[in-house]
């Protein structure tokens, strides 16, 4: 299996260099998201283009054939990469868009093509050449020689990288190795739906999403409450989620609360086998989150990025939930410090957790809310951010 990956790989090096040679027209938009799914800015964008513009062609190609089936039956242009019609439009396109690297459509057919970096968060964090420590940081010192060979695509200068507010513009210029120019302070296509009345949102979701997703906003609108946790990557912990968390305890406090948490882990963790609980719901790794996210009431997290997202919504609660800071603050570091810059009910165990549950001590102030956009977003969600988009990069 290691020698099959390696000859891929050696083929791929071999093949980039003439994908520049294929010319390239401004009319076709190429889409791709991480693992072949059909999801995050990405996604929203490619919707957006489809349904507004009539002079460009928007194509998504994906790693995954379900993928492929499944744009395919809601009426837009999509292929497999490694179909012919596949390789021919990804060479073809002009415009990249992608939700983290060129890997998410085929790195070696990128040669030539604009890629523009919809990334999949607000750096929080530290993010690719800004980490310091922990497992990655030896893949962009270069450090681990195997790792860097088998992950090109992170080593690629985007065009383009959408930045969301000027507050993190140098942190994103800094971390993709580029000029503060080339980052896009527009806001994200994800967070558009977040801002849309209840109505607009069913509507999307019959529209768009899945038969799952259908079932399962059927079934959230039996609770009085929905929670929704969302834990961010650890590197340590690829076969763990539930770390920190007693399902079974967890269970119960919805049972008593006639509520229901949704459980979604990060796309590379693994969730529990044979998990099965009357009010826990495990979300496949792959469904895109932010279809059913406005009809959430409660965000619980640690130190994901979707934290600041979920305040853009009126009238929520969060938790930030930190069982484990001193642990994770050794194998990551952040670009800015906690204090002053999170929102939400901090809480550090799993009982703190459940207090907070049960006295429902979570819901953010109007004042702070507010505050905390316009410190992060700024002026972006005011901006038809997928207009502005397409608006810039295309020429």
């Amino acid at each position: 299996m290691k020698v099959i990956k390696f000859i891929t790989y050696i083929l791929c090096y071999l093949f980039y260099p003439l994908s520049y040679l294929v010319p390239r027209t401004k009319e076709i938009l190429v889409f791709g998201s991480f693992k072949g799914a059909f999801n995050d800015n990405s996604k929203y964008l490619f919707l957006y283009a489809n349904e507004n513009k009539a002079n460009i062609r928007p194509i998504w190609i994906s790693t995954c054939r379900k993928t492929v089936a499944y744009i395919r039956h809601l009426g837009f242009e999509t292929y497999w990469v490694a179909s012919p019609l596949g390789f021919w439009y990804a060479l073809r396109g002009k415009y990249w868009f992608v939700n983290s690297y060129t890997s998410d459509i085929l790195f070696c057919l990128s040669g030539g093509a604009k890629i523009i970096n919809l990334w999949h968060g607000l750096p929080w964090k530290c993010i690719e050449f800004g980490i310091k420590k922990g497992t990655l940081a030896k893949r962009y010192s270069r450090e681990d020689k195997w790792d860097v060979f088998f992950h090109p695509a992170c080593f690629m200068r985007p065009d383009y990288v959408l930045s969301g507010g000027e507050m993190i513009t140098g942190i994103f210029a800094y971390s993709f190795r580029i000029d503060k120019l080339c980052c896009l302070p527009y806001g994200y296509p994800r967070n558009i739906l977040l801002t849309k009345p209840k109505e607009s949102v069913l509507a999307h979701i019959e529209r768009y999403e899945s038969n799952a997703t259908a079932a399962l906003t059927k079934k959230m609108a039996q609770y009085k409450l929905v929670y929704i946790y969302m834990p961010t990557w650890r590197d340590s912990q690829k076969d763990l989620f539930a770390k920190g968390i007693d399902l079974e305890a967890l269970n119960k406090e919805m049972q008593e609360q006639k509520a229901l948490a949704i459980l979604k882990p990060h796309p590379n963790t693994a969730k529990p086998e044979h998990a099965d609980f009357t009010n826990l719901v495990f979300m496949d790794s792959t469904t895109d989150v932010y279809s059913i996210l406005p009809l959430t009431d409660v965000l619980i997290t640690d130190y994901s990025s979707v934290m600041f997202d979920y305040p853009l919504m009126h009238g929520k609660g969060m938790i930030l939930y930190q069982y484990d800071y001193e642990e994770y603050i050794a194998e990551r570091e952040f670009n800015f410090p906690l204090e002053g810059n999170i929102i939400g009910r901090k809480v550090t165990s799993f009982d703190e957790l459940c207090e907070t549950i049960r006295k429902k001590n979570f819901i953010l102030s109007e004042k702070e809310r507010e505050g905390f956009i316009r410190k992060f977003w700024g002026e972006t969600m005011k901006l038809n951010s997928c207009e502005e988009i397409l608006k810039k990069v295309i020429c």
